[in-house]
């Protein structure tokens, strides 16, 4: 992108700037300890399923936090918003550095969490509030980069410390980073767009803590509900009467323009298709890269440095790519990019299913995720930018918000809906007699195909969505 259009004024570059490099850090921690919880087991002495709850934790945070970043964007002023997320962010990073015990530790990534729920919309707001319609695809081209690359590294540099340094200095790691990127921001930071005097509805948070937060661990504790446990079922009842009640309160809050999240995103044509599609190829992404990892090291018996190798030069290719096609979509518009890149999302799917059935190798498993990452870099970028470029100014910030939550939802229910294909039907093989390796591979099989038959829908769906008037 062209940073020197003269569409983009010196103060809207550096609040943009500043924000990417923002986003850049904390996308990159948020992957940062997938390669060092074993350690971490170590040093605590505690057990893989507590372990996993600095994961869990994190996504529950984030799928809390974001529902209320609608309101917080326009209550508060962007340096504000900034400044707010990075003292979040920096001492969540101290704590957690610091952490005597695992519980701290524990409390030191929810604080990191809420820094970063913060941090994406804001950027994604700023975007449609700063850049010239013309460029928008550009810009959300370059963005993608960072959202592509940065969680795709993070395991590479924890574990590049780890080789040398306890697990501490993944935390003291970031620290000069977050600092620098503090004070750059406290210095040139300015403000876009007019903050308001909306009242804070005190129900409406207990109401979306309970909902999404409810949600993202009853679909993340599905394989207790498959062992026979009720928690789950108990927990995602509750989560959906919350939903309701939140959803009936921010309508009627709407009526005097007051709502927490302002659920009238939805009635703006094609945005609440966008939603739907977003969530059906973000739980595809998130469920296959979960799927297929398993599958390499289960099924085929690879290494796992040579699974973490199948799907990197994926998620690279994705992310080099998005700025061309940003380019592309600022000429063209929508559909000719979303399009074609959904339908080549469902053949590669299609073909990873035929090729986990004949049990190719991590050569031909990486082509063909190359393929699909191609596809979804082609189907994602396009559709980010027209679903908010569809929306009347005054709701970017819901509509980001809005956004960023069914991502997090997303990612829950396609990784949920995977596993649980591929945990069952690799139990129902081995309970029939199969090896582990064979029943791996035709749970990894049939998870694919459910993936597969996810990404028809999501090629029906695409030809729903319009270009944005403006």
């Amino acid at each position: 992108m062209d940073m020197d259009n003269p569409g983009l004024t010196r103060e809207s570059k550096l609040v943009l700037g500043t924000l990417v490099l923002a986003a850049t850090v904390m996308l990159l921690n948020e992957t940062t300890l997938s390669v060092a919880l074993p350690v971490i087991m170590d040093s605590f002495g505690v057990t893989a399923a507590t372990a996993q709850w600095l994961t869990t934790g994190f996504m529950l945070t984030m799928a809390v936090v974001i529902p209320t970043t609608g309101f917080v964007i326009e209550r508060l002023t962007t340096r504000q918003v900034f400044i707010t997320a990075f003292v979040f962010f920096l001492g969540g990073t101290l704590v957690a550095a610091l952490a005597p015990v695992f519980l701290v530790l524990l409390g030191g990534r929810v604080l990191q969490a809420a820094g970063t729920a913060l941090i994406m919309p804001l950027l994604m707001t700023t975007v449609m509030n700063v850049v010239p319609p013309s460029m928008r695809g550009s810009f959300v081209g370059m963005m993608s980069v960072v959202i592509s690359l940065a969680p795709a590294f993070g395991p590479t540099v924890s574990g590049f410390i780890l080789n040398y340094f306890s697990w501490n200095f993944v935390f003291w790691f970031m620290v000069p980073f977050v600092v620098f990127i503090l004070l750059v921001g406290v210095k040139y930071i300015s403000n876009v767009g007019e903050s308001t005097e909306k009242p804070f509805d005190i129900i409406s948070v207990p109401l979306a803590a309970i909902g999404f937060g409810g949600l993202v661990y009853a679909l993340s504790d599905i394989e207790t509900l498959m062992a026979g446990s009720f928690v789950p079922i108990i927990v995602g009842v509750a989560a959906i009467i919350a939903l309701v009640a939140f959803v009936l309160r921010q309508l009627s809050l709407g009526k005097r323009d007051q709502a927490f999240l302002d659920l009238r995103v939805f009635a703006v044509p094609g945005f609440a298709i966008a939603i739907v599609l977003v969530m059906v190829i973000f739980g595809l992404l998130l469920g296959l890269v979960t799927v297929l990892p398993i599958y390499l090291q289960k099924a085929i018996l690879v290494t796992t440095a040579v699974s973490g190798l199948v799907v990197m030069p994926g998620g690279l290719l994705q992310g080099l790519a998005a700025p061309f096609i940003g380019r592309l979509y600022d000429r063209v518009g929508v559909r000719p990019l979303m399009i074609p890149g959904i339908i080549v999302v469902a053949i590669s799917t299609g073909l990873l299913t035929w090729a986990a059935y004949q049990r190719f190798g991590p050569i031909a498993m990486a082509m063909l995720y190359v393929l699909f990452e191609v596809g979804i870099a082609f189907g994602i970028t396009p559709l980010y930018t027209a679903s908010l470029s569809s929306l009347p100014a005054h709701l970017y910030s819901h509509g980001s918000a809005t956004l960023s939550t069914a991502q997090q939802l997303a990612s829950a229910i396609g990784v949920a809906i995977l596993v649980a294909v591929l945990t069952q039907q690799t139990n129902s093989k081995v309970a029939a007699g199969a090896p582990l390796v064979d029943a791996t591979a035709h749970g990894a099989t049939s998870a694919f195909l459910v993936a597969t038959i996810l990404a028809v829908v999501a090629v029906l769906l695409s030809f729903f969505i319009k270009q944005a008037k403006n």
